[in-house]
């Protein structure tokens, strides 16, 4: 499946666990969860599609995080959505830019087709926009598992991620 996401936008509200002190972790802390809505483009098929998602990270100590995260392509035949489980770490030791890096599960659901399963990887950096904002840039690669390169036209894709996190 060829795949290019051109511009996807995350806007993440991150909630403070109860009793949680301040610490040097901040928007990254254990007992954070960062919830987002993304929405922009992507293209597949030789098709353009509107995509929009939500999504929660919870982390588990200072700077790992779960999440989970749901798509919806829509606006051209044939629609998708995609349900991604994940696991990041970002180096929050860092002062101004914050790299990231992390994996994930992917689950397709195609129209008339069967469902494709992926796995990848991502690699970035947090810049520190402001007091509790941080813009975000990096890079994905994802795998297509059982890939049929007749159906598809590659098994594989790299595609840029962009961000913007507020926390509070």
């Amino acid at each position: 499946m060829k795949k290019l996401l051109i511009a996807i936008a995350a806007f993440s509200l991150a909630a403070p666990a109860a009793a949680q002190s301040v610490n040097v972790a901040s928007a990254f802390s254990k007992g954070r969860t960062h919830f987002s809505v993304t929405g922009g483009t992507g293209y597949a098929f030789d098709e353009s599609y509107f995509v929009l998602g939500i999504g929660a990270n919870y982390y588990l100590i200072d700077g790992l995080n779960v999440g989970l995260h749901y798509e919806w392509w829509t606006g051209s035949d044939p629609e998708m959505t995609k349900i991604t489980p994940s696991v990041n770490y970002v180096f929050h030791q860092m002062q101004r830019v914050k790299p990231y890096v992390g994996a994930f599960y992917r689950r397709t659901s195609i129209d008339g087709l069967d469902d494709l399963d992926s796995v990848g990887g991502r690699a970035g950096v947090y810049l520190q926009a402001g007091r509790n904002a941080f813009f975000g840039l990096g890079a994905v690669y994802e795998s297509y598992l059982d890939c049929s390169s007749t159906i598809y036209r590659k098994c594989d894709s790299t595609y840029a991620e962009v961000s913007l996190t507020f926390a509070f």
